[in-house]
């Protein structure tokens, strides 16, 4: 007997061994067709595969370029960081980059919090040299930015470009008029779609930031919004997209429109829900989700909204669910039997096992097994 079935000691199940005897259980009713009670159906976890990862080197430019400040906006307690002046910036980029180990390899430097390309020229510009003479130097490998959707043009996508830039992320937070209106943007949902295909069209990585539930967005807007962000040409398609679920904070103007009754943020579960159908959206058009949820900030104060620790270990386990129940709608006999790989065992059943009376109401068992992809049978 090979050391990989080896029986454990007496009365003792380990978790391989169960694994494999779920495997063995589930391939049997299809090695054995004449006593086959259910065929077993493989599937593949519907997340697209992830491009390999660099380590992003984040730059705060807290509210930097910025027309205005927006409803819901806190930067300084987003970042964690308050506003520089930019040559302090500068010079800390250059000592903290030029000081990391070379076998730790070059990063992906991002400049965050603010509207770079609305920054003046000048002072832009040095931004741009100092990537690049951290280009030359192998201490940066790609350069990206943040900025609004009408703060982008052909002209200056080009030249950024030209200088360096490889990404653009568009904080779009929302395709639907209603809710840019009252959210006071400034721009309009053809805006928005504008500026995405301009990003792609000067040759540059774009990516989408949605803010599900601000001022005047309701969950089917955000089931808008996923249609249309998932549904660009491939070669318009963004290479990631970012959900941040729209919260109160205080000090901005949003707290103030909470406290009025003016503005109710999304319920939890109700987000959880609506991300979940936007996730499954993304996966099926090959978008990656690079996050899902405001990152916790010491400084962060919330006064409402949809907050929770695992945010997006609830969504993934949610969008999960929601591709099983699909699946199961194609099937010609319905399975008793979901079987897991064990590394998706907690993502599928979700935060204490919330999910399994969810995949019981399917007629489902969820059980783990040694097999790479799922099994329904």
């Amino acid at each position: 007997m090979s050391p990989d079935h080896r029986a454990g000691p007496p009365g003792r199940t380990t978790a391989r061994t169960t694994d494999q005897t779920n495997a063995r259980a589930a391939d049997q009713t299809v090695d054995r067709a004449g006593r086959a009670q259910r065929p077993l159906t493989r599937f593949a976890h519907p997340e697209p595969p992830r491009p390999p990862r660099r380590k992003v080197f984040p730059v705060f430019l807290p509210l930097a370029g910025c027309p205005g400040r927006c409803l819901y906006c806190d930067q300084p307690a987003q970042t964690g960081q308050a506003p520089e002046p930019p040559e302090a910036v500068l010079a800390r980029v250059r000592v903290e980059l030029s000081a990391r180990s070379e076998s730790a390899g070059p990063v992906e430097l991002a400049f965050y919090g603010g509207t770079f390309t609305a920054l003046p020229e000048p002072v832009r510009g040095r931004f741009l040299d100092l990537a690049a003479e951290l280009k030359a130097a192998g201490r940066v490998a790609r350069l990206r930015c943040s900025t609004r959707p009408d703060a982008v043009t052909p002209e200056l996508l080009r030249g950024l470009r030209a200088r360096g830039l490889d990404l653009v992320e568009l904080g779009v937070q929302s395709f639907q008029d209603r809710a840019l209106a009252a959210s006071r943007r400034g721009y309009d949902g053809a805006t928005a779609l504008a500026a995405c295909r301009m990003v792609r069209e000067a040759g540059l990585g774009l990516g989408i930031q949605l803010l599900p539930g601000m001022p005047g967005h309701a969950p089917q807007d955000l089931a808008r919004d996923a249609a249309l962000a998932a549904g660009f040409s491939p070669g318009l398609a963004p290479e990631f997209v970012r959900l941040y679920p729209c919260l109160v904070l205080d000090g901005t103007p949003l707290a103030g429109l909470w406290r009025a009754g003016v503005f109710r943020p999304w319920p939890l579960d109700a987000t959880v829900e609506a991300l979940a159908r936007a996730l499954l959206a993304f996966w099926a058009a090959g978008v990656p989700t690079a996050r899902i949820g405001l990152a916790e900030q010491a400084g962060l104060r919330v006064l409402a909204g949809p907050r929770h620790p695992a945010l997006g270990q609830l969504v993934r386990a949610g969008a999960l669910l929601l591709h099983v129940r699909g699946l199961l709608a194609t099937l010609a006999e319905a399975p008793s039997t979901l079987f897991v790989p064990r590394r998706y065992q907690g993502e599928a059943l979700g935060q204490g096992n919330a999910l399994r009376a969810d995949y019981a109401a399917l007629g489902l068992a969820v059980e783990p097994w040694a097999e790479a992809g799922f099994g329904l049978c």
